[in-house]
């Protein structure tokens, strides 16, 4: 299965990194390496999660965050890493600009 991370859900992993290593030494490159796993892990389990907003919503293991990502044939198009701490609306709206733009 063919994972593709899209340039907005790329951002969304680095503005997070970046949060993170703020926070603490290394602890950026934990959270990278944490959720590029869970995303990498699609391949085996992609679709099996429950839909939100009209995406599949899968929560990290280990971070307070949700990949958002869609099916397409054999492939999976991740489009917003997105922090569950914020407001639902604004995971809301973020997912109707995703649903309007592709």
């Amino acid at each position: 299965m063919k994972i593709e991370i899209l340039p907005r859900a790329i951002q969304d992993l680095e503005l997070a990194s970046d949060f993170y290593e703020s926070q603490a030494d290394s602890l950026g490159q934990r959270f990278m390496v944490s959720l590029l796993s869970d995303i990498d892990y699609f391949a085996k389990i992609a679709g099996v999660h429950s839909k939100q907003f009209g995406f599949h919503r899968k929560i990290s293991k280990r971070f307070p965050f949700a990949i958002y990502y869609k099916m397409s044939g054999d492939a999976v198009r991740v489009y917003a890493v997105l922090d569950c701490r914020q407001n639902p609306s604004e995971v809301g709206n973020r997912l109707q600009q995703e649903r309007d733009s592709g």
